[in-house]
């Protein structure tokens, strides 16, 4: 085991405070993908719900929740707009009546194939490479992860 990190000069100093370099890179990659999301009619949060179901229709409500690491009250909204989009729909599943399946719509459908140059135009919008990007997406889930194991221990 490691002991503590200590960190040579003042560890006060804005510039070297993760929580400030991670808010204005949200801040900053959100604005570019609103520009690329809006002809698609899309929000930001509304696309990743997308991403969730372009990986896996029909799929539960509990199960989206759990890959956008979002709550009901969150994510219960969210569902309402794409549903009121002709993007999505609800299904009460025919075994269980509590549970309920998000399936996409033939909308829902083709508005993927609208949204297959998405990652790219962010790659280029970065001015980063490809490989600098994935090794920070490698770099954040582990930090997400670490963050989520200390706020359950």
């Amino acid at each position: 085991m490691t002991g503590p990190v200590v960190l040579e000069g003042n560890p006060l100093l804005l510039e070297r405070q993760v929580c400030f370099a991670l808010a204005v890179a949200n801040r900053s990659v959100l604005k570019i993908y609103r520009r690329l999301l809006e002809p698609l009619g899309l929000t930001h949060p509304q696309y990743l719900v997308m991403l969730a179901m372009w990986e896996t229709s029909p799929r539960a409500v509990k199960d989206i929740g759990a890959a956008l690491q979002l709550d009901s009250a969150t994510l219960s909204p969210l569902l309402k707009r794409l549903e009121a989009a002709g993007l999505i729909t609800r299904q009460r599943r025919g075994d269980d009546e509590r549970n309920v399946d998000i399936v996409l719509t033939n909308d829902g459908r083709v508005l993927r194939e609208k949204a297959l140059g998405i990652p790219a135009a962010v790659v280029t919008a970065l001015g980063v490479e490809l490989a600098d990007l994935e090794q920070l997406h490698e770099v954040l889930t582990r930090v997400n992860r670490a963050a989520l194991e200390a706020e359950l221990s």
